[in-house]
């Protein structure tokens, strides 16, 4: 299925995270946040999201082999039922633990079945935090009748604020769009900031829409929202064990059912979904532990959309191109030295263009002709900079986004576990 080329809808706000006197209640989705003490002291650690009876969601998973817990269950019981809670907690990513993880997981949703009145299948949970240790599951369980007593639709900022681990911020994004004449709303919440790197980072997204869409098509709209979003990010080039994107749908707003892409109102959700995750990816990245700029990496002129990516990312994930945008440093040579180990068969040198923003730095095999240290170090300066490769060899190309590489980086993952 193809993204639609419509225009996203029009933002509600532009800034990095989502202000919250202007994000939107869902219809159909209830949350709570509170204090499970399973991690951190004196904050909230703990959600419960409620989806109303008759929705359906969808969801997109870490590909890394020693996948989390929560991650195993929540698949296993999206494929017994359309759940009716999530279930997140903070602090600890229930990871690396074993058979006793999987009971963990599975004795939280019982937990939550039970007080929430539905069957654990029901329940998805997700976890997030330091890997190896064992899930504080009575805390969790202790912490749920006062969750449960306390769900309401505002309560979206306090739940963007409880999933965060080395986040410096929270990141809420809505949108409305239109469908049958009805205004239908879209809002998301997502958590990242260090572990980024998604193959579906350590990344969480939790977005839902009052929109009635059905659930194949739910799917094949999220797939093709991660894919250029989320899937299109790196901060450190590690793929996280609980990576998770989830997107439901209540059908509050009335509308028809949206079945496939010839449907009315499918090009308009599509433009949706895609903007609040392109916009919770990109504030993953501007969050990022320790970032001082934002980086686009893109590459143009490639044989097919693989080598593009393979470009982008090698430039991306190299520790001394990201050490010199830290630096401002306009060190031109460690990006072309990026662009030639990234395997790509029988790369004509002479063919390749290298820009850092609008200034030309590589041509003809070499230093362009016209290029200053002064014109590339202005660029380098800049908060958000364009690296922009063109391979003289097709018509594919591909984005991802970045961030330098700092001495606050290296710190807080030196003191992560401390």
């Amino acid at each position: 299925m193809t993204r639609s080329e419509q225009p996203p809808s029009e933002p509600i706000a532009s800034d990095q995270v989502q202000s919250e006197q202007t994000w939107l209640p869902v219809g159909g989705v209830r949350l709570a946040a509170g204090a499970a003490g399973i991690r951190y002291q004196g904050r909230d650690d703990l959600v419960i999201l409620e989806f109303a009876p008759g929705s359906r969601c969808a969801a997109v998973f870490t590909r890394n082999a020693f996948c989390a817990a929560p991650v195993r269950v929540a698949k296993a019981h999206l494929g017994q039922a359309m759940p009716r809670y999530l279930l997140i907690n903070a602090g600890n990513a229930n990871a690396g633990t074993g058979r006793r993880g999987m009971a963990d997981a599975e004795s939280s949703c019982a937990a939550l079945a039970v007080v929430g009145d539905c069957v654990a299948e029901e329940v998805l949970p997700f976890s997030t935090g330091v890997i190896g240790e064992h899930l504080p599951v009575a805390r969790i369980s202790a912490a749920l009748p006062g969750l449960l007593s306390r769900l309401d639709a505002s309560d979206w900022p306090a739940a963007a604020r409880a999933i965060m681990t080395t986040d410096r911020v929270p990141k809420l994004v809505s949108r409305r769009f239109e469908i049958d004449g009805r205004t239908a709303s879209i809002t998301g919440i997502a958590k990242g900031a260090g572990m980024i790197c998604p193959n579906m980072a350590t990344m969480l997204a939790f977005i839902a829409t009052d929109a009635a869409v059905s659930p194949d098509l739910l799917q094949a709209c999220l797939g093709s929202a991660v894919a250029r979003s989320f899937n299109a990010i790196t901060v450190d080039g590690d793929t996280s064990t609980n990576d998770a994107c989830v997107l439901a749908a209540t059908g509050a707003c009335g509308n028809s059912e949206i079945r496939d892409g010839a449907s009315p109102g499918y090009a308009a959700l599509q433009c949706a979904v895609d903007a609040v995750c392109v916009e919770l990816a990109t504030a993953i990245v501007r969050d990022a532990e320790g970032a001082t700029k934002l980086v686009t990496v893109q590459v143009e002129g490639a044989a097919d959309v693989e080598e593009a990516r393979a470009v982008a990312y090698t430039i991306a994930h190299s520790p001394l191109v990201k050490t010199a945008l830290f630096a401002s440093d306009p060190n031109w040579g460690r990006i072309l030295a990026a662009v030639g180990r990234a395997g790509l068969r029988d790369l004509d040198i002479d063919r390749v263009r290298i820009h850092l923003g609008e200034v030309l730095i590589v041509a003809d095999g070499g230093r362009a002709p016209d290029y200053t240290e002064e014109a590339g170090a202005a660029v380098m300066a800049e908060p958000e900079i364009l690296i922009r490769v063109l391979l003289g060899r097709g018509l594919a190309e591909a984005q991802v986004l970045t961030c330098d590489l700092s001495y606050e980086y290296v710190r807080i993952n030196a003191e992560y576990r401390s």
